[in-house]
């Protein structure tokens, strides 16, 4: 299940924008791809801390989660995490877990950090948009 790859010019358009484009960004994908991505390794997912919040970072697609596995998280594979199955499981285990969510992250930028049901609500409106 992987995505198809960007145009160089359009990956290098959305690399520099800024957190609250990425979220968008990101939100536009997962509705029309019906996905999220993570990064796991057989320990499970990345887990990073930003701003004392502990968090699962997510990705519009394969690629730019791809970026991500570098140096600490080497050895870490994209993941596709189907939207129902986010819907019912992932959004109320980070929410049990006491786990935010980093929206689509860079290697010099970390992204807008949101509550598993926020990022849920933002998913619906987007998809209330699209239809």
């Amino acid at each position: 299940m992987s995505s198809q790859p960007l145009e160089p010019s359009r990956k290098t358009e959305i690399l520099n924008f800024d957190a609250e484009q990425r979220c968008k960004y990101l939100l536009k994908q997962v509705v029309a791809n019906q996905q999220v991505w993570i990064l796991t390794d057989e320990h499970g997912s990345v887990m990073v801390t930003t701003d004392e919040e502990d968090c699962i970072p997510v990705w519009p697609n394969e690629e730019f989660a791809q970026m991500w596995a570098t140096n600490e998280w080497e050895g870490f594979e994209p993941k596709a995490i189907p939207l129902t199955q986010w819907h019912k499981k992932w959004t109320s285990g980070l929410e049990e877990d006491e786990l935010s969510v980093v929206v689509f992250p860079l290697p010099d930028d970390e992204g807008a950090v949101l509550y598993p049901t926020e990022l849920d609500d933002e998913i619906k409106q987007m998809a209330n948009k699209v239809k």
